[in-house]
């Protein structure tokens, strides 16, 4: 059985044609198919550096015009990281001993070729080596600015969202007031439509910083890609061809299916505008295997078994610099008014809060390749939803400790629910609601908190009062999302959210249903 020959590209720095040939019979008695071109100047190195690739430069010391300390003076302004081994004549060890010191791998004599092929073997392992070591730390930092990045969105998201609640339900507060025919009434509608509009931005932002509401379930993606196939075709146009490939067997993953659907939008959009005269969209799913080296060059990326979703795209691809930045939250290179930059920042929020990992494959006029991998998982089912119970009315006569500590929100909230015939106890800390609970001389029936407050949050505040109001129900609002109470541990049992920002009729419907669904804890069950 013939051994597989190694296919290796040598630049060859040499004047002398039969020297190179000796160069050449050697590496392919040793097994090596050599692609290579020899240059003579230093302007023609520089050339062949910026025209193609190369595993290896092999460089005679002295040429009539240049030298080999020049050689690497090329090598090293062209930015390549390409090993460099001498092959000269005989000459002095204190210049080979300086060749080395300049960046050159080794120093071989002519003569004694028998040294050539361990010598690049060693070369080319310590390059690879290199390599690696050099793209697991760019993915490290890239990774690290993106978390920072997220978690600069997510306190923006959560400030804004304070902000927008009082816009919200400011607006409907004085949309009540007037009367029907009022022309101001208009103005008010356009206040509270532009609220919303920016309220779904926030949700993106959310969404990049992993801090989504999400629905957790044991799901075959191959069901979620025929699910949406109809819809995307509908996105994309007629002037894009849709193909889907759905591996078989690929096992289950535990994700959020509304989610993950909401990943194949952006990514078939973003295809889409990639594509402007048309093209081929392809969308597969298939089931991996990454042993330890393939995971090694996937960073926080573990050995195991993984569900890959794939969708490829023969669109204007991408260069090195924009594919460093496509994550980002705002970043677009379309024209202004075409989009938010709030796309592909979604897609990279959703799959990392969904536990996977993604990565991108692109060339300029080629196209791209987004590949999402997602733990495969041999769970057969998760733990349901509660589901909310229908409200009636909005009105109630319950005692409310309200805990919040922006006072516009906290007022406002208050004046929605006095109005609807709740009795409000306000608090804009922690220790002012302890202190409300242990002087209230009657039944306080529902604790409405902030999560995220200075000092002491609203899990904690929740604990502190259990001692106190055991049976009081409990319903969390954030500018956050959800998983700053579930996800971080705050309690072991279902708790009731609210998701900032809020309007006067989300806000009622959410008290009345928690204060009338009888499955829903009271403070006792809180853990921690």
């Amino acid at each position: 059985m013939n051994t597989p020959r190694r296919v290796l590209r040598a630049l060859i720095v040499e004047d002398s044609e039969v020297d190179a040939e000796l160069l050449l019979y050697e590496l392919s008695r040793r097994g090596f198919e050599v692609t290579y071109e020899r240059v003579e100047t230093a302007h023609a190195m520089q050339a062949a550096l910026e025209s193609r690739a190369w595993d290896i430069v092999l460089s005679d010391f002295s040429l009539p015009t240049f030298d080999a300390f020049r050689a690497l003076e090329v090598l090293k302004a062209s930015g390549l990281d390409i090993p460099f081994i001498v092959v000269s004549g005989t000459i002095g060890e204190e210049t080979a001993a300086d060749a080395l010191v300049a960046g050159a791998g080794d120093f071989i004599v002519k003569g004694r070729l028998a040294r050539l092929v361990p010598a690049i073997e060693r070369e080319l392992r310590e390059a690879k080596v290199r390599a690696t070591l050099s793209r697991t730390e760019e993915q490290l930092l890239h990774a690290q600015k993106m978390e920072a990045v997220g978690r600069l969105a997510g306190g923006v998201a959560h400030d804004i969202n304070n902000v927008l609640s009082v816009i919200l339900i400011g607006a409907e507060l004085v949309s009540g007031a007037l009367s029907p025919d009022d022309p101001i009434l208009e103005d008010v509608e356009d206040i509270r439509t532009a609220g919303l509009r920016a309220t779904a931005l926030t949700r993106q932002l959310l969404a990049f910083s992993r801090q989504q509401v999400m629905e957790i379930r044991v799901v075959d993606l191959n069901e979620v890609v025929t699910g949406v196939e109809s819809m995307l075709r509908r996105m994309i146009g007629e002037d894009i061809e849709l193909t889907t490939r759905c591996g078989e067997n690929i096992g289950k993953v535990e994700v959020d299916p509304g989610q993950i659907e909401q990943v194949l939008m952006n990514l078939a959009v973003n295809a889409r505008d990639a594509m402007p005269r048309g093209g081929r969209l392809t969308i597969e799913t298939r089931r991996v295997t990454l042993d330890e080296d393939r995971a090694s060059s996937l960073v926080e990326v573990k050995p195991g078994e993984y569900v890959v979703l794939s969708v490829c795209d023969d669109g204007t691809g991408m260069d090195r610099a924009t594919q460093a930045r496509i994550f980002e939250p705002f970043f677009t290179t379309k024209e202004q008014g075409r989009g938010t930059g709030l796309g592909l920042s979604t897609v990279f929020g959703i799959v990392r809060q969904s536990g996977g990992h993604i990565f991108v494959h692109s060339e300029v006029g080629v196209g791209s390749t987004f590949d999402v991998y997602f733990p495969h998982t041999e769970r057969a089912n998760v733990t349901p939803v509660l589901r909310t119970q229908p409200v009636g009315t909005l009105q109630g006569s319950e005692t409310v400790l309200l805990v919040e500590d922006d006072e516009a929100v906290r007022t406002l909230v208050r004046v929605v629910l006095r109005k609807q015939g709740y009795e409000v106890l306000e608090a804009r800390a922690g220790e002012d609601a302890l202190r409300l609970c242990q002087e209230h001389p009657s039944e306080i029936h529902l604790l409405l908190t902030d999560v995220v407050m200075p000092r002491m949050g609203g899990e904690e505040i929740a604990k502190a009062l259990r001692q106190v109001r055991p049976s009081m129900k409990v319903l969390f609002m954030s500018g956050y999302t959800k998983s700053a109470v579930v996800q971080d541990g705050a309690t072991d049992v279902p708790v009731a959210f609210l998701q900032k920002p809020i309007t006067p009729e989300v806000l009622l419907r959410k008290v009345r249903a928690v204060l009338d669904d009888s499955s829903r804890p009271s403070l006792a069950a809180l853990v921690g």
